[in-house]
Formats: C-alpha cells, structure tokens, sequence
C-alpha cells in the first residue's frame, strides 16, 4: 500500500506541473524554471515553447507525448491509483479481521488442548 500511495502522491505531483507547463505554455513565450536533478541537487532550464512534452514511465521508458494526452494520461493512472489505494485498504483491513479470527480460534483450540491434557493426567 506504501507504494501505491506514493505513485498516488507522484502522480498528483507530475499533474501539477503538468498544469503549470500547460498554462505558461499558453502564453507562448519561454520561462525559466528549476528542476530536480537528484536528493537536494537543483538546476535551472530555459523552457521555450514546445506543445510536447517527455513522461517517465519506469523501467528505463520516457515517451513523447502531447501535452493533452499526457494530462488525460496522468488523470487516468491518478484515478486507477486511489481506486487501487482504496482496494487495497479494504483488503488489509479483511486481512486484519481474517488474522485476529485466527488468533483467537488458535488460543481457544490451545485452552481445549490444555484442558483436556490435565483431565488426562488428572486420571492417571
């Protein structure tokens, strides 16, 4: 679920930019910007007017897309992200109850075995 949530949370983060390119974009002009080039490492760039922009997609994939496309792109994988979160809180949440049932049936069979052990050995 970690994962998921941070996909959700990179996601939501890459549609934000997208939003700011979008709108700077529409003035047709070129700005400046700072990225994160790694942990605590910026860099400024010169960003001219472009209707194209680059999505990385894991597993060493980066594509070209539109910047519409890769709007609804974003959109899609955000939605099927909370959905999946959503899932699988509901998931770990049976499992919690599925567990503790375990549990309790463990120690009642343990308790039996017990008792039925020293009625054994009371007989004898």
């Amino acid at each position: 679920p970690r994962r998921v949530r941070e996909a959700v949370v990179s996601t939501q983060s890459t549609g934000k930019t997208l939003e700011i390119v979008e709108h700077m974009l529409s003035k047709k002009e070129e700005f400046n910007t700072h990225f994160l080039l790694s942990d605590q490492v910026h860099a400024v760039a010169r960003v001219p007017p472009t209707d194209k922009v680059f999505l990385w997609l894991g597993a060493n994939t980066m594509l070209e897309y539109p910047i519409e496309e890769a709007v609804a792109l974003l959109t899609k994988n955000l939605d099927t992200a909370v959905v999946n979160a959503g899932q699988l809180d509901e998931d770990l949440e049976y499992l919690s109850n599925q567990i503790t049932t375990m549990e309790v049936n463990m120690a009642r069979v343990y308790n039996w075995d017990f008792k039925r052990r020293k009625a054994a050995a009371e007989k004898k």
